[in-house]
């Protein structure tokens, strides 16, 4: 219940003070790249359940089509202005949304899209049992997987094998250590890492 009261006084107070941002990444996202301004793709969430996550859209329309993994800070699908809210996190700004409607929580496992779920063992899968989040350990310890990827011969199978699993064990970890201290340790030790 106190991680649930967190979460909405937490989104509602960051959307209220965050809205003339939205209003002007909105208008860059159009300038640089026209309509849509926010971009919802499908992941998975608590229970095993798909849901929509928000973000502001950054790549060119239809980009996802050629592939789900962003590779690198250039990669070729990504706008020009969609480069700078990548590199500084600001493309997910719009989950707060996710937190308010009760989808999302501030610190959990970030979701993760259908095709690499279904690659879970049955102990991964325990992540599936709490409620996604916009930041947790594997979201700080992984804060440079693009360029990890970019530095592979092949990105997916380095994501499958090695970064996946890796990150599977970080949200493990958050799910045993969870409490309301390390949650806000957590969003400290996010804002500290993007600023820095």
């Amino acid at each position: 219940m106190l991680k649930r009261t967190f979460d909405i006084f937490c989104s509602l107070i960051g959307l209220l003070l965050l809205m003339p941002f939205f209003i002007l990444i909105g208008l860059a996202i159009i300038i640089n790249s026209g309509l849509p301004i926010f971009y919802f793709q499908t992941r998975v969430g608590k229970n095993n359940k798909d849901f929509k996550l928000f973000k502001f859209r950054t790549m060119h329309l239809n980009a996802d089509k050629k592939g789900l993994l962003t590779v690198g800070g250039r990669d070729p699908r990504v706008t020009a202005i969609g480069y700078y809210l990548r590199k500084y996190k600001l493309d997910e700004l719009p989950q707060l949304f996710n937190v308010l409607f009760g989808t999302m929580s501030l610190v959990g496992p970030r979701p993760e899209v259908r095709k690499y779920v279904d690659l879970y063992t049955s102990d991964q899968q325990r992540v599936l049992l709490v409620k996604p989040g916009i930041t947790d350990f594997a979201s700080l310890e992984y804060i440079n997987e693009n360029d990890l990827l970019a530095a592979s011969s092949n990105p997916e199978e380095t994501y499958i094998k090695e970064i996946m699993p890796a990150k599977l064990a970080l949200n493990l970890k958050y799910i045993d250590a969870q409490s309301f201290g390390v949650d806000v340790k957590v969003i400290l030790d996010t804002i500290k890492k993007i600023i820095g």
